[in-house]
């Protein structure tokens, strides 16, 4: 237990120095002019659509407001979806999941019966990886508060506002779907009957979809989007993410296809829900 301490601590430390780092080179200029200022009016363009965004500022006192703002775009979705857009990526989220879901069966039984993992296993425990990842954007605001950078600030509290949004997306799909999480099973399965056989409560830890990946992703993706001109950065933090969402799988916690739907959604909440107006 103090070895895990230590090494979780060292790894708080390290993502510290980076951001630290990353803000020493935005205040010196490089990240100027990616974002518009907290009091700006100004319209921004999203892009596909070829239409404008009201810019809207970031603050603690304008998250929940936002993230309402979110949860309407999100849960309208399927209207767009009936004029005809969006419809390759959708296509290929759904396709990759359903695919996933047919191959669950067959996959489950080798990452619950190897010792392979076992020592990356009990570093990335569900407790472990929520905590680094609420960790990451409560150290990048508290590196902003200290450099007086209110582009960190705003990342982390964008970074924040996806995650937000992916829990309360994440709780009428746990309560409607009541999938069972591979370690409710002994031994070797089926695994075939995993769909509304489990438990239906929202709160739950396991279940379609996987918030953990959810909350990896969309956290990577809005520093890796924010922080784009440093090419390290979204190779650090997609690489982070890809280790905590590959962990649910190898835990038996989720099925691969609960961690890649998961994952697509925090990609494309973060990218496209949070981020445009913003960015």
């Amino acid at each position: 237990m103090e070895h895990q301490v230590r090494r979780w601590s060292l790894s708080l430390l390290l993502t510290l120095s980076l951001l630290w780092g990353v803000e020493v080179r935005t205040a010196s200029g490089q990240e100027s002019g990616t974002a518009l200022p907290p009091d700006s009016t100004q319209n921004v363009s999203v892009g596909q659509q070829g239409s404008a965004q009201q810019y809207r500022t970031v603050s603690l006192r304008k998250l929940p407001g936002n993230i309402l703002e979110d949860q309407k775009s999100i849960f309208l979705f399927p209207k767009d979806l009936a004029k005809g857009k969006h419809w390759w990526p959708t296509v290929g989220v759904l396709g990759g999941t359903v695919a996933l879901v047919a191959s669950d069966p067959y996959t489950a039984p080798s990452f619950r019966t190897t010792t392979r993992f076992n020592g990356f296993n009990r570093g990335l425990s569900a407790v472990n990886t929520a905590a680094f990842i609420a960790a990451v954007p409560a150290a990048m605001y508290g590196v902003g508060w200290l450099r007086k950078s209110s582009y960190a600030k705003e990342t982390a509290l964008l970074a924040g506002e996806a995650v937000a949004d992916g829990f309360l997306l994440d709780i009428p799909f746990k309560g409607i779907t009541g999938r069972k999480q591979p370690t409710n099973y002994i031994g070797n399965g089926p695994y075939s009957d995993s769909f509304f056989n489990g438990s239906h409560n929202p709160i739950n830890s396991g279940g379609f979809y996987s918030v953990h990946a959810f909350a990896a992703t969309s956290v990577a993706t809005v520093i890796a989007q924010r922080y784009r001109k440093h090419r390290w950065v979204p190779i650090v933090a997609y690489g982070l993410a890809g280790a905590i969402c590959f962990s649910r799988i190898s835990r038996s916690e989720h099925f691969p296809s609960d961690v890649f739907f998961g994952g697509a959604m925090g990609f494309v909440i973060s990218r496209y829900a949070v981020l445009p107006a913003r960015n």
